[in-house]
């Protein structure tokens, strides 16, 4: 028999000797049966506890009333399940994406000097490769009308050979070669459509045009037309003033996705200069033959410009000064506008190139002949423009010259002149002759024009009244 056994069996044989129901009435009695029963089911509840475990599997020692035993408040942890393997669906490499990947793209910007040939030798592509790419292109394109500031974009193959060159005439025109086979390209040639669309913008000038402009998100191309067709009639550097209001229409060409492209020619604009407004609109007067016109169809264009040179600063006006250089007051017959050496010089009008040299304290001077019997005359400058010589024609706003600080100069400026009928006459307060009017047909074409413009120009002002900044 087992001691737990033993242990009962003289407990049960104490109790049934001693049991009276007064056997509780204290502890010290003799015998002590009940402390006895009570250890006794104390180290029977222990051990059943050991055996089956709370909530365990195990068969119990005492059937019946004594299965009561296995009840607890003890909460022990679930068992860790085994977790499931997660299969996941596997999709074999695409071949091609993994040939795409590893492909290796360049773009390279064309600098001056530079050529087809000489970009792609200085990429590292084979001269055979590169003599094959360049002969497969002419079939769509001329590489000789390469231009400074095109991107050429380049795609090498894993193995760094050239698998194709992309460049953009224009555009709306892109041109391409790609590697045929192993040894051979072909040409291709695609071209974008675009969509023409008119944007408006309008502004108070409080310090400048171009700032003013330039809060609108006027682009600057378009600006520099703006500034352009007033320039015959309005003088940007002194006459605007705080207060005064601009307006312009202009063309925009999107692309399939939506992107901005390039931007096109002003179709109206308006300046409003002391209260006084003067709208212009666009108008073709033949093919390849455009000029801006005023609400009464005569031409913005006057013979001569007042300010035949971009971005400069009026440094001396006509009129008695003290010479810069000779020290003495002195009549200063022309205006000086001070700008960097270089800076273009634009013919103010059509005509003849009379004078082309050195003439004194004048330095490099040109003189051209205009009709009418007027004259102007350009001095100081670095140089004169290749092709402009003695007896050539040129248009008004063409390059002549360039600024410079030659002959009696103290800095870098152009000194220009106005003579009407062999006299020096001030280029900013001269009246010049009115521009062309246009005769009865032209014009009845013209106001159909600008009716068409001042109704499309009136739905965009609406637009812009509520996103305007």
């Amino acid at each position: 028999m087992s001691f737990f056994s033993s242990l009962i069996a003289r407990s049960d044989s104490n109790a049934s000797d001693s049991f009276t129901p007064d056997s509780f009435s204290y502890v010290g009695r003799e015998g002590c049966g009940p402390i006895r029963i009570a250890l006794s089911v104390l180290v029977v509840g222990l051990f059943v506890g050991a055996v089956a475990g709370p909530g365990g599997n195990g068969v119990s020692a005492f059937p019946g009333p004594m299965a009561a035993v296995e009840e607890t408040d003890i909460q022990t942890a679930p068992a860790l399940e085994q977790s499931a393997e997660v299969i996941l669906a596997s999709v074999a490499p695409d071949p091609a994406e993994s040939v795409r990947a590893a492909e290796k793209k360049r773009s390279l910007k064309v600098r001056n000097g530079d050529t087809l040939m000489s970009i792609m030798l200085s990429a590292g592509i084979a001269r055979d490769d590169a003599h094959d790419a360049v002969s497969a292109l002419r079939a769509v394109y001329d590489p000789r009308d390469l231009r400074v500031g095109q991107r050429i974009r380049l795609t090498f193959s894993p193995d760094d050979n050239l698998k194709e060159m992309q460049l953009d005439p224009s555009v709306v025109r892109q041109v391409a070669v790609r590697r045929d086979a192993a040894t051979s390209f072909r040409a291709f040639e695609t071209k974008r459509t675009l969509t023409r669309k008119i944007s408006f913008a309008r502004g108070t000038i409080n310090s400048s045009l171009y700032k003013s402009a330039v809060n609108q998100d006027v682009p600057l191309s378009v600006l520099a037309e703006l500034v352009r067709i007033y320039s015959w009639d309005v003088d940007f550097q002194r006459e605007i003033q705080k207060g005064d209001a601009f307006e312009v229409a202009y063309e925009r060409f999107v692309d399939d996705d939506g992107r901005i492209v390039r931007h096109g020619e002003v179709i109206y604009a308006r300046m409003v200069l002391s209260g006084a407004a003067k709208p212009l609109y666009r108008f073709e007067l033949q093919p390849g033959r455009v000029d801006y016109f005023d609400d009464s169809g005569r031409s913005a264009k006057r013979p001569l410009l007042r300010t035949p040179i971009d971005g400069a600063r009026l440094s001396s006006r006509f009129g008695k000064r003290r010479h810069p250089v000779l020290g003495y007051t002195k009549m200063h017959r022309g205006v000086d506008f001070a700008a960097p050496t270089g800076t273009p010089i634009y013919a103010a009008g059509d005509g003849v190139i009379s004078y082309r040299g050195r003439k004194g304290g004048y330095g490099n001077y040109i003189r051209i002949r205009h009709a009418g019997g007027f004259n102007s005359a350009y001095a100081h400058m670095s140089r004169f423009r290749k092709g402009v010589t003695l007896g050539s024609r040129v248009k008004q706003g063409e390059v002549i010259g360039y600024v410079g600080s030659t002959g009696r100069s103290t800095g870098p400026h152009l000194h220009y002149e106005i003579l009407a009928g062999g006299r020096q006459v001030n280029p900013l307060t001269i009246k010049m002759p009115s521009g062309i009017k246009l005769g009865r047909k032209d014009f009845a074409r013209f106001e159909a024009k600008r009716v068409n413009i001042a109704a499309l120009v009136a739905d965009l002002q609406k637009e812009t009244t509520i996103t305007q900044r």
